[in-house]
Protein backbone atom coordinates (compact mmCIF):
# COMPACT_ATOMS: atom_id res chain seq x y z
CA UNK A 1 0.00 0.00 0.00
CA UNK A 2 0.96 3.40 -1.06
CA UNK A 3 1.21 6.46 1.40
CA UNK A 4 1.91 9.53 0.65
CA UNK A 5 4.44 12.23 1.89
CA UNK A 6 3.32 13.36 5.31
CA UNK A 7 3.60 16.44 7.05
CA UNK A 8 2.04 18.81 10.15
CA UNK A 9 1.65 22.16 9.70
CA UNK A 10 -0.05 24.92 12.20
CA UNK A 11 -1.43 28.01 11.52
CA UNK A 12 -2.45 30.71 14.65
CA UNK A 13 -3.33 34.32 15.17
CA UNK A 14 -3.64 36.26 18.46
CA UNK A 15 -4.61 39.50 18.48
CA UNK A 16 -1.79 41.00 17.32
CA UNK A 17 0.24 38.13 15.60
CA UNK A 18 -0.03 35.25 13.49
CA UNK A 19 2.41 32.12 13.96
CA UNK A 20 2.91 29.83 11.33
CA UNK A 21 4.77 26.30 12.13
CA UNK A 22 5.45 22.67 10.46
CA UNK A 23 7.67 19.82 11.33
CA UNK A 24 10.74 18.75 9.23
CA UNK A 25 10.39 15.21 8.15
CA UNK A 26 10.25 14.23 4.57
CA UNK A 27 8.18 11.20 4.09
CA UNK A 28 8.35 9.00 0.60
CA UNK A 29 6.23 5.93 1.38
CA UNK A 30 7.16 4.25 4.19
CA UNK A 31 10.47 5.37 4.07
CA UNK A 32 12.28 8.74 5.71
CA UNK A 33 13.69 10.64 2.75
CA UNK A 34 15.08 13.75 4.83
CA UNK A 35 15.06 15.18 8.26
CA UNK A 36 16.07 18.63 7.06
CA UNK A 37 12.76 20.10 5.16
CA UNK A 38 11.67 23.17 5.43
CA UNK A 39 7.46 23.67 5.11
CA UNK A 40 7.22 27.24 5.59
CA UNK A 41 8.40 30.03 3.66
CA UNK A 42 8.52 34.00 3.66
CA UNK A 43 6.73 35.47 1.19
CA UNK A 44 7.33 38.87 1.95
CA UNK A 45 8.30 41.35 4.97
CA UNK A 46 4.77 40.54 6.57
CA UNK A 47 3.24 36.98 5.06
CA UNK A 48 4.60 33.70 5.51
CA UNK A 49 2.84 30.25 4.55
CA UNK A 50 3.04 26.87 6.45
CA UNK A 51 2.52 23.84 3.35
CA UNK A 52 1.81 20.15 4.16
CA UNK A 53 2.06 17.45 0.61
CA UNK A 54 4.70 16.99 -1.51
CA UNK A 55 7.83 19.20 -1.36
CA UNK A 56 8.57 19.84 -5.17
CA UNK A 57 5.03 21.40 -5.52
CA UNK A 58 5.18 23.42 -2.40
CA UNK A 59 8.39 24.92 -3.20
CA UNK A 60 7.17 25.87 -6.74
CA UNK A 61 4.10 26.88 -5.70
CA UNK A 62 5.45 29.66 -3.66
CA UNK A 63 8.55 30.33 -5.88
CA UNK A 64 5.81 31.62 -8.26
CA UNK A 65 3.47 33.09 -5.80
CA UNK A 66 7.09 34.92 -4.63
CA UNK A 67 7.64 36.04 -7.82
CA UNK A 68 4.45 37.69 -9.22
CA UNK A 69 3.97 39.50 -5.29
CA UNK A 70 7.00 40.98 -5.79
CA UNK A 71 6.50 41.77 -9.32
CA UNK A 72 3.08 43.30 -8.57
CA UNK A 73 4.51 45.06 -5.79
CA UNK A 74 7.00 47.02 -8.02
CA UNK A 75 4.68 47.51 -10.32
CA UNK A 76 1.95 49.52 -8.12
CA UNK A 77 4.54 50.92 -5.74
CA UNK A 78 1.98 49.46 -2.72
CA UNK A 79 2.53 46.34 -0.12
CA UNK A 80 0.18 43.44 -1.14
CA UNK A 81 -2.10 42.52 1.76
CA UNK A 82 -2.60 38.95 2.91
CA UNK A 83 -5.61 38.40 1.37
CA UNK A 84 -4.65 39.39 -1.82
CA UNK A 85 -1.64 37.00 -1.68
CA UNK A 86 -4.01 34.03 -0.57
CA UNK A 87 -6.53 35.03 -3.45
CA UNK A 88 -3.12 35.07 -6.11
CA UNK A 89 -2.15 31.31 -4.25
CA UNK A 90 -6.19 29.90 -4.69
CA UNK A 91 -6.25 31.23 -8.68
CA UNK A 92 -2.42 29.77 -9.26
CA UNK A 93 -3.75 26.26 -7.37
CA UNK A 94 -7.47 26.40 -9.39
CA UNK A 95 -5.56 26.56 -12.72
CA UNK A 96 -4.15 23.80 -12.19
CA UNK A 97 -7.16 21.52 -11.24
CA UNK A 98 -6.43 18.76 -13.94
CA UNK A 99 -2.86 18.50 -12.70
CA UNK A 100 -3.15 19.78 -8.95
CA UNK A 101 -0.16 20.70 -6.51
CA UNK A 102 -0.03 18.19 -4.47
CA UNK A 103 -0.11 20.13 -0.84
CA UNK A 104 -2.44 21.97 1.49
CA UNK A 105 -1.60 25.44 2.10
CA UNK A 106 -1.83 27.76 5.22
CA UNK A 107 -1.37 31.92 4.63
CA UNK A 108 -0.76 33.97 7.33
CA UNK A 109 0.51 37.53 7.86
CA UNK A 110 0.09 41.26 9.74
CA UNK A 111 -0.44 43.92 7.64
CA UNK A 112 -3.26 45.93 8.96
CA UNK A 113 -4.77 42.95 11.30
CA UNK A 114 -3.32 38.97 12.00
CA UNK A 115 -5.26 37.25 8.93
CA UNK A 116 -4.62 32.96 8.40
CA UNK A 117 -5.97 31.64 5.24
CA UNK A 118 -5.83 27.71 4.51
CA UNK A 119 -6.52 26.10 0.71
CA UNK A 120 -6.79 22.92 -0.32
CA UNK A 121 -5.02 21.58 -3.24
CA UNK A 122 -7.83 22.78 -5.64
CA UNK A 123 -7.41 26.24 -4.29
CA UNK A 124 -10.68 26.50 -1.89
CA UNK A 125 -9.93 29.45 0.70
CA UNK A 126 -11.26 29.32 4.13
CA UNK A 127 -10.19 32.70 6.62
CA UNK A 128 -10.05 30.94 10.29
CA UNK A 129 -8.21 31.62 13.30
CA UNK A 130 -6.69 28.79 13.70
CA UNK A 131 -5.63 26.06 11.00
CA UNK A 132 -4.18 22.60 11.07
CA UNK A 133 -3.32 20.25 8.04
CA UNK A 134 -1.38 17.24 7.26
CA UNK A 135 -0.96 13.57 8.29
CA UNK A 136 -0.86 14.92 11.83
CA UNK A 137 -3.76 16.89 11.74
CA UNK A 138 -6.02 14.89 13.79
CA UNK A 139 -3.97 14.88 16.64
CA UNK A 140 -2.89 18.57 16.42
CA UNK A 141 -6.29 20.20 16.21
CA UNK A 142 -7.10 18.49 19.84
CA UNK A 143 -4.23 20.25 21.58
CA UNK A 144 -4.89 23.48 19.65
CA UNK A 145 -9.15 23.37 20.30
CA UNK A 146 -8.53 22.61 24.14
CA UNK A 147 -6.66 25.65 24.67
CA UNK A 148 -6.98 28.15 22.12
CA UNK A 149 -8.38 31.84 22.25
CA UNK A 150 -7.64 35.20 20.72
CA UNK A 151 -6.21 36.64 23.63
CA UNK A 152 -2.95 34.33 23.83
CA UNK A 153 0.09 35.96 23.96
CA UNK A 154 2.80 35.95 21.41
CA UNK A 155 4.30 33.89 23.88
CA UNK A 156 1.38 31.39 25.07
CA UNK A 157 0.09 31.24 21.52
CA UNK A 158 3.94 30.11 20.77
CA UNK A 159 4.37 27.12 23.02
CA UNK A 160 0.81 26.04 22.29
CA UNK A 161 1.81 25.33 18.46
CA UNK A 162 5.21 24.04 19.62
CA UNK A 163 2.81 21.41 22.13
CA UNK A 164 0.45 20.61 19.21
CA UNK A 165 3.28 19.82 16.46
CA UNK A 166 4.97 17.77 18.98
CA UNK A 167 2.26 15.76 19.96
CA UNK A 168 1.31 14.94 16.31
CA UNK A 169 4.60 14.06 15.95
CA UNK A 170 4.86 11.69 18.65
CA UNK A 171 1.72 10.15 17.16
CA UNK A 172 2.15 10.55 13.38
CA UNK A 173 4.73 8.57 11.80
CA UNK A 174 4.79 10.51 8.68
CA UNK A 175 5.60 13.47 10.48
CA UNK A 176 8.93 14.27 13.03
CA UNK A 177 12.80 15.51 13.13
CA UNK A 178 12.12 19.40 14.45
CA UNK A 179 10.18 22.54 13.87
CA UNK A 180 10.39 25.36 11.61
CA UNK A 181 8.31 28.62 12.75
CA UNK A 182 7.61 32.19 11.54
CA UNK A 183 6.20 34.88 13.84
CA UNK A 184 4.63 37.14 11.92
CA UNK A 185 3.57 40.74 13.89
CA UNK A 186 3.12 44.27 12.18
CA UNK A 187 7.23 45.06 12.67
CA UNK A 188 8.08 41.46 10.67
CA UNK A 189 8.39 38.06 10.02
CA UNK A 190 10.82 36.26 13.11
CA UNK A 191 12.19 32.82 12.17
CA UNK A 192 12.67 29.94 14.69
CA UNK A 193 14.12 26.49 14.28
CA UNK A 194 14.11 23.85 16.81
CA UNK A 195 15.76 20.19 15.97
CA UNK A 196 14.93 17.09 18.18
Amino acid sequence: MAIGPGATAVGLKTSDAVILAAEKRMTYGGFVVTKHVKKVFKITNNVGVAAAGLISDMQELFRVVSYLIRLREIETGKISSVKSIAKLTSNLMYNRKLFPYYTQVIIGGVIDKPELYSLDPLGSLIEDDYIVIGSGAEIAIGIIESRYNRTLSIDQARDLVITSIKTAIGRDALSGDGIDMLIITSSGIKEETMVF
